[in-house]
């Protein structure tokens, strides 16, 4: 079963020549491009994760999503051992926002790791843009989703460490989520 939020075709029209049928989905991949990213049905946020990954309900299937334009602190993977601060108010901050509610979803596209690169709404309101605002995550690092705008995530970000909210009132001893995880892959392989 296919997730709604995948804009993919699923099939191609059948008993016409093979050049009508190249041009019709070209054509259609080009109208595809264009509507993409999306909204969405509304779904049901059954799981958060950590301060940037969430499952929603998908017509019964669980589908994860990332959200996109934001890194928030990583989480420990281990019980003995701490997560980078401020992970878990910044997970817990976003069960507030999202978790047994229905959201809408603006896709774009996949991730590395196969979850929906997503912007998240409730009641309207852009869920990752608030995490950056409360300084419970950055703008992200990496090259930015296609067709996804980072400016305003930078702005809210600049914003939020000015005013040393949340996680930028740690000053100097803030480290990206980013560079957390390098550093704990790097140990990782070091004690191998």
């Amino acid at each position: 079963m296919k997730s709604r939020i995948n804009f993919g075709m699923d099939s191609c029209p059948v008993g016409l020549p093979l050049q009508y049928s190249v041009r019709i989905l070209t054509l259609m991949a080009f109208f595809m491009a264009l509507a993409v990213p999306a909204f969405c049905a509304a779904y049901r946020v059954i799981r958060v994760y950590d301060g940037d990954t969430i499952t929603v309900l998908d017509a019964g299937q669980k589908v994860r999503i990332r959200l996109v334009g934001i890194d928030a602190p990583e989480r420990s993977r281990s019980k003995h051992k701490p997560g980078q601060p401020f992970s878990r108010r910044s997970g817990k901050y976003l069960a507030g926002l999202v978790l047994n509610k229905m959201v809408a979803v603006k896709s774009y596209g996949h991730g590395f790791y196969g979850r929906v690169l997503g912007v998240v709404f409730v009641d309207g309101k852009n869920v990752n843009l608030e995490m950056v605002r409360a300084g419970l995550a950055e703008a992200y690092r990496g090259r930015p989703a296609k067709g996804f705008d980072p400016l305003p995530y930078r702005r809210a970000e600049a914003k939020a460490r000015e005013l040393k909210i949340g996680m930028w009132s740690l000053g100097e001893r803030y480290i990206s989520p980013r560079t957390w995880r390098h550093a704990r892959r790097k140990n990782i392989h070091h004690h191998s």
